[in-house]
């Protein structure tokens, strides 16, 4: 009795809470099985800008990042100063120089991002291959629909979050009502057994609770790693849980710039650039920030370098901390120095995305996101055609 009870309460909860959050889910869903090949759309569509084509290249040295940025300035006109500049280690590709400020008021996408471009630009002759804005592009702005539905990052990401919160329990409690009561019942809840239903209600009905067992332990994982970005709590559960129980994450910022500024010339970013090639050298590339005032205010407690080992995913990098005035290395925090609590935390966005194993677990990932997104579709259908079934009942009565 009690039993009966407790899945009564259960189906209860698992209808009401996915009818009241079931579009919300299914637009996440949607959006992040359109988001999984970015990357490789956006640089099929952008080779010529990403590879500058420039020859003998072996024999020639960069130009110095002071001098491209005033190059990038005088064929941009920009109103604001660049924010920071990807570097690749493969020098036949383009650095990518971006313009980025943020207004912390803005309400939307558009007010809060009041510039986002990108520069792609021959390092070896300053030649400016292509620019883009950003703020147009249409996976950025699919992005931003998935993350926060385009409203402020700062509050728009629990707009996702709470209804991605909720769809982890349906998970869990679609998995209790799935559950047979004996082994004749279990047959039929493992395999689609269509070869004598017509019924198209049947055919719902199974696709909705098979489709949703098969798919539900990692479609936890990618809700899970998707509410990392929403809720600190997250964050801290998966640090916690990987790194053996600690509970504080690993504090550099006590590591801080000491020479005065009056050692700061126009080739210093380039002796911090030239340390970073010279340490990981196989790394697929580096960013550099160009120290200037923001729009957001941010402050940064040192000059970090974040080196990207490898070209499909973040989850292995590096963390370098440079002096910013004399360019010389403070602190150097490579990949295998981290512990499992840091690496799970880097991780976390090529698991949500499915880049962790490259292109095959990106196929695994849209796979379980359009899943996903049929699940809303399929428990209403159920809902809807049991109404009006009981809506039928009570007219013959």
């Amino acid at each position: 009795m009690k039993k009966t009870k407790f899945k009564k309460g259960i189906r209860k909860l698992h209808l009401w809470l996915g009818l009241s959050t079931g579009l919300i889910v299914f637009l996440i869903s949607i959006t992040g099985a359109i988001y999984v090949f970015q990357e490789e759309i956006t640089n099929y569509l952008r080779k010529d800008a990403i590879y500058h084509h420039e020859e003998n290249i072996s024999a020639k040295e960069p130009l110095s990042l002071k001098v491209l940025e005033q190059k990038v300035d005088a064929h941009t006109k920009e109103k604001y100063p660049i924010h920071w500049v990807t570097v690749p280690i493969d020098k036949s590709r383009s650095y990518v120089f971006y313009y980025y400020e943020r207004n912390p008021e803005g309400w939307n996408f558009y007010e809060e991002y009041v510039v986002y471009k990108s520069v792609y630009v021959n390092p070896f002759t300053g030649e400016v291959r292509g620019v883009y804005d950003e703020t147009v592009d249409f996976f950025n702005i699919i992005k931003s629909i998935h993350f926060s539905f385009m409203l402020n990052t700062e509050w728009g990401t629990y707009v996702c979050g709470i209804p991605t919160l909720i769809f982890l329990f349906m998970l869990i409690s679609g998995i209790i009502l799935w559950w047979p009561k004996n082994k004749n019942a279990r047959k039929q809840r493992f395999t689609f057994n269509w070869k004598n239903v017509k019924s198209w209600k049947r055919k719902n009905y199974d696709l909705h609770n098979i489709l949703g067992f098969y798919i539900s332990s990692l479609a936890f994982v990618v809700a899970f790693t998707g509410l990392f970005y929403a809720f600190f709590f997250i964050q801290a559960i998966l640090y916690f849980v990987f790194s053996g129980g600690s509970t504080t994450y690993p504090d550099f910022s006590h590591i801080q710039t000491q020479a005065p500024i009056e050692m700061r010339n126009e080739h210093t970013l380039d002796k911090i650039g030239k340390k970073v090639e010279t340490l990981y050298p196989d790394a697929f590339q580096y960013s550099l920030d160009f120290g200037y005032e923001h729009l957001d205010d941010h402050e940064h407690p040192n000059y970090d370098v974040f080196v990207k080992q490898l070209s499909y995913s973040y989850h292995v990098n590096h963390s370098l901390i440079f002096d910013e005035n004399s360019g010389e290395l403070l602190h150097q925090h490579s990949h295998q120095d981290k512990n499992l609590g840091e690496k799970a935390v880097a991780a976390n966005y090529d698991i949500h995305i499915g880049a962790i194993f490259g292109i095959w677990s990106k196929i695994l990932a849209m796979i379980i996101s359009l899943v996903c997104a049929s699940l809303p579709v399929t428990g209403f259908l159920i809902w809807f055609g049991r109404r009006k079934k009981k809506s039928k009942e009570n007219l013959t009565n």
